[in-house]
């Protein structure tokens, strides 16, 4: 028995650690498919106040799945072909483009032109310095680099496709999914963890509902202020649908969201419209994320999630470096979970002790 129990105590240690490992290993093959469904599964909690408060209403639940969801569709729908046609114009204006430019380039039209704007360039030397990087390019791994890029925004339209039918799934299903997910809780026990899981399952309704009345704001002020207060000052700004998009899909990422939307969309002005309208579009969302920060975004949010400033930022920041763009939205409300589960389950048990 003495030489037994170590051989029986190692045996089930190390298969213990072979079924830990197997288990890693399932988890990490099936950690797109898991994205999928917390993605899903986040928009779904998202959408259930919609439901619910249209059932309050006296719409019949299905009725209210389904016109919450086509009005959700449709305004997808709206943004998608309200971009399509921007993109169809540049990629028709860059084609016709082309031709020009390289026989701007063969006959040396453009590069003297260029030459003669800017004088203190070596515009010769700079275009030595290409043809000779050109001789150097590997084109089958710029092949191989344009099919991985292919390979991913296939892969990205497939994931999307896949969350949003997910989200469809869950969210008619959602009263009997936590139904039987209560229901493998003890009856001892059942109350408590449903009022805990109700309770944030409207947390994280409300964040979603709140971070989309957000971006909702920026992107309308973005496309009134763009389409119709510049130009009538005289700086026009072309392609305001597309940036009122832009500064729509930043607004949805929290903290860094804004900004870098606004970065880009400043970009974007100053490559189409020139420097005076940069100035402006720069000057004016300056002064948007000073509104949303001070006023909107704690006016918004106060009903949503009740977090500290300082947990905000760890929580988005330790779920961006986890999971992404994905772990940056669902980190406020998870960390909103965790601090309701620390009050009302852990500090009460530490008082009675």
């Amino acid at each position: 028995m003495k030489i037994q129990n170590p051989f029986r105590l190692g045996l089930f240690g190390g298969l213990g650690v072979l079924v830990a490992v197997g288990i890693g290993t399932t988890v990490g093959s099936l950690a797109t498919i898991l994205t999928y469904i917390g993605a899903a599964l986040f928009l779904a909690l998202g959408l259930d106040p919609l439901v619910t408060w249209l059932e309050k209403h006296r719409f019949p639940r299905p009725v209210a799945i389904i016109t919450v969801l086509v009005a959700v569709l449709g305004v997808l729908a709206g943004l998608v072909f309200a971009i399509i046609p921007v993109i169809t114009e540049q990629v028709n204006r860059a084609i016709k483009t082309v031709p020009g430019l390289i026989g701007g380039f063969i006959d040396g039209t453009i590069p003297e032109n260029i030459q003669k704007a800017l004088p203190w360039v070596d515009v010769n030397g700079i275009l030595t310095s290409i043809q000779n990087w050109a001789k150097t390019l590997d084109f089958t791994s710029i092949g191989g680099g344009v099919l991985t890029v292919g390979i991913g925004i296939a892969t990205g339209v497939t994931g999307a496709v896949v969350v949003l039918i997910l989200t469809i799934y869950f969210v008619s299903s959602l009263t009997n999914l936590k139904r039987g997910l209560y229901q493998l809780v003890p009856a001892s026990k059942r109350p408590t963890f449903i009022d805990l899981s109700e309770q944030i399952a409207s947390a994280v309704g409300r964040y979603v509902i709140g971070q989309g009345s957000l971006a909702l704001v920026n992107g309308v002020l973005s496309f009134i202020v763009l389409t119709l207060i510049f130009p009538l000052f005289g700086l026009p700004i072309s392609y305001s649908a597309l940036l009122a998009f832009i500064a729509f899909l930043g607004s949805l990422i929290p903290l860094v969201g804004t900004i870098s939307g606004a970065a880009v969309i400043s970009l974007l002005v100053l490559v189409f419209n020139g420097s005076p309208s940069v100035i402006a579009v720069a000057i004016y969302y300056i002064a948007y994320m000073q509104l949303e920060a001070y006023v909107l975004n704690p006016r918004i949010m106060a009903q949503a999630v009740k977090v500290p400033g300082a947990v905000v930022v760890i929580a988005a920041l330790a779920g961006g470096t986890l999971l992404g763009i994905l772990g940056a939205l669902i980190a406020i409300p998870v960390a909103a979970a965790i601090l309701l589960i620390i009050n009302q389950v852990i500090v009460p048990k530490q008082n009675d002790l």
